[in-house]
């Protein structure tokens, strides 16, 4: 601040290059003698810009050109603005001016009162800041030291102190000695750091430059040798490791290389590195050839081993390992081709064995036998029931002409078949296709399984043809086996029905195949429908014959006829015939059988044949009724109770039929 300027003494500073001393300065003797007398005519030091000094700046300059003092930097302070000293004053706490400033309009301005902040006075011994900084100016300085005669007694008093601060310097200076040789020392082993840093760094520069080149040999040689070499690892896992799929990557990895050499030899001309690797490269492919070679034997072996499922060998060592197979294929086709057939002969054996068991359980079920005494020309008041094969047991009642709860075999398909022990220990009776389905749909799950093993393991050395064969070798005795156990059930029976069931159930199976693309199997059942369609038609022929035969038995006279009517209250009754009931059943079940039937299928012909042999001898059976009214109501029942039970049904067969005997009924319905 400016205003210590004027409150410091301008006494002799000390001088700034030495430290204070503690011993008091000698005083200073200006008459004494000494080497530098005073200069006269001095005055005492003092400010010449002090600000109660008479002259000023601008003394020199004309009394015209003169201001007052301070005025170059004292300005008159604008309109509303108090005055600088005034508000320095109040803030300091000085007493007020004498004199209010006014305005040039007059009006007085009222300084401004002292900030809260400031609670304390400063004490100026009632002068005003001018005033104060007037006399501080002119005070006289006072020296900076008193010196006195008891300077040197004082100094004597602390000699020990100062010679035990000389002492303390020496010992300094020793130690920044010492410094000095350790930084010395330092300095010149960081100098031969500095020189084994450049030859390290020169040293790293030519590691550099090596290793670039040897990345430049690798880049080009790299590729070459990995494709001739072939890792430890991978020659004990192929020589020594079990089958698994680390011996999978060591295999392929083997194939890899060997195709790479084999290509190299054919191309180029003869390699030293070649010639060392190939020997090698045989040994242990045919290490590997030998050792595929005894797993899949073993897994084949495995196979014929009793109670033991198939499927699982299939999957968990054939398909899973299945490039075993093709390797071998490819380095050794002459015993693939005869570990091929091995496979065959043991699958077929095992196929035949397994459904030879199956076959003989689902012979031990109960079956409805109905024989030629269940056609509609037979009008026996009780119903017979037999069992095929040897089983004994109370006849079941049946109901030969009815389909009833059997179409839930259709809607409600299961995909699980009927198990051998629970076929050797079920009681009930049950129809012929209980056990048709049981084996054609056991059957058919294993064939999609097998085709699909097939395709999968020796797909890739096989074609379609190689495969179709090999499935027909391997299923061949089972598909006959299957055919010998349609026939057998279907060979005495008089169950329409029941062989139409089988129809549609093989008809499920064909599409089934096709949505699991097994087309191999289209062979089989087409056979069995060749077994069922003649089958069924024989039936229907069989009930026509029956109805004609009946027809032919009747004789004219009313009296007669009247006799085979079933209504009690008299021989000339109008009621429907037991024998229409029996038809509409048989005709209603069999156009719910045939909801989805096409053009090509025998159903149509058959039902019209039967038809017309119903209508012929319910004619005649009406001419023994010798009223005209009698005869048509007679008629118009029998033909109404058909479209009753029809009604119901679904298909174009069916609607075919409902039209036709609405056509009968109108035309009696008089």
């Amino acid at each position: 601040m400016w205003l210590d300027r004027f409150s410091t003494p301008s006494g002799t500073p000390p001088p700034q290059g030495r430290p204070y001393s503690p011993a008091p300065r000698r005083p200073y003797n200006p008459t004494g003698p000494g080497p530098l007398p005073q200069r006269p005519g001095l005055p005492e030091r003092t400010s010449s810009l002090s600000l109660v000094s008479p002259n000023s700046s601008t003394t020199s300059l004309p009394a015209g050109a003169r201001g007052p003092n301070g005025a170059a930097r004292r300005r008159q302070p604008p309109l509303n603005v108090s005055d600088p000293l005034q508000v320095l004053e109040s803030i300091l706490g000085a007493p007020p001016r004498r004199s209010v400033l006014s305005k040039g309009n007059g009006a007085a301005i009222v300084p401004p009162g002292k900030p809260d902040e400031l609670v304390d006075d400063i004490d100026f011994g009632g002068l005003s800041l001018q005033e104060f900084a007037q006399e501080t100016t002119a005070r006289e300085l006072a020296p900076v030291h008193t010196y006195s005669a008891q300077s040197v007694e004082e100094y004597d008093k602390e000699k020990d102190k100062f010679e035990d601060l000389h002492r303390s310097i020496l010992a300094c200076d020793e130690v920044l000695k010492s410094v000095e040789m350790y930084l010395t020392n330092f300095q010149s082993d960081l100098g031969a750091v500095s020189a084994e840093i450049e030859t390290l760094q020169s040293r790293s520069t030519a590691l550099n430059t090596k290793l670039e080149n040897r990345k430049v040999v690798e880049k080009l040689l790299g590729p070459a040798v990995e494709d001739i070499s072939i890792s430890p690892a991978v020659v004990k896992r192929i020589s020594e490791g079990p089958i698994d799929d680390n011996f999978l990557r060591a295999l392929n990895e083997l194939e890899k290389r060997s195709k790479s050499i084999n290509t190299k030899v054919k191309e180029s001309t003869s390699i030293k590195a070649l010639d060392d690797v190939k020997p090698m490269l045989d040994d242990l492919t045919n290490k590997a050839v030998e050792r595929i070679r005894d797993y899949i034997v073993a897994q084949i072996k495995a196979i014929r081993s009793p109670s033991i499922n198939a499927q699982i060998i299939q999957q968990q060592a054939f398909l899973k390992y299945r490039e075993l197979f093709t390797f071998l294929a490819k380095h050794q086709p002459q015993l693939a081709e005869e570990i091929g057939k091995a496979y065959v002969f043991t699958m077929r054996w095992y196929y035949l064995n397994h459904f030879s068991r199956y076959q003989k359980a689902l012979e031990k079920l109960k079956i409805h036998a109905l024989d030629k005494h269940d056609v509609l020309g037979q009008e026996e008041t009780v119903k017979r029931g037999a069992l095929l094969g040897n089983a004994r047991g109370a006849p079941a009642a049946y109901d030969a002409f009815s389909i009833g709860r059997r179409i839930d075999l259709l809607k409600t398909p299961s995909h699980a078949a009927l198990t051998a022990y629970v076929a050797e220990e079920e009681k009930a009776t049950h129809y012929l296709e209980v056990p048709f389905r049981a084996f054609n749909l056991a059957l058919i799950d294993n064939a999609s399984f097998e085709y699909t093993f097939l395709t999968t393991y020796f797909g890739p050395v096989q074609n379609y043809h190689s495969i179709s064969r090999t499935f027909m070798s391997i299923f061949e005795p089972t598909f006959a086996l299957g055919q010998a156990l349609t026939k057998q059930l279907i060979e005495t029976t008089t169950d329409g029905l029941g062989i139409l069931l089988c129809v549609r159930l093989n008809q499920h199976f064909a599409f089934e195949m096709q949505r699991r693309k097994v087309p191999t199997v289209e062979g089989y059942i087409n056979a069995t429908n060749m077994l069922l369609w003649p089958r069924f038609q024989l039936v229907i022929d069989q009930n026509c014959e029956s109805l004609r035969r009946l027809t032919a038995s009747l004789p004219n006279r009313a009296a007669s006829s009247a006799s085979i009517l079933t209504s009690s209250s008299a021989p000339q009754s109008t009621a429907p015939h037991p024998m229409t009931q029996k038809f509409a059943n048989l005709l209603q079940s069999i156009l719910s059988l045939s909801s989805e039937a096409g053009d090509d299928e025998p159903v149509s012909n058959s039902l019209g044949r039967l038809r017309s042999d119903f209508e012929a001898y319910l004619t005649r059976l009406s001419k023994g009724i010798a009223e005209q009214r009698k005869r048509e109501r007679f008629l118009c029942n029998n033909y109404s109770l058909v479209c009753t039970i029809l009604a119901d049904t679904d298909g174009r067969l069916a609607e075919e039929a409902k039209e036709h005997f609405k056509t009968l009924r109108d035309t009696f319905d008089n």
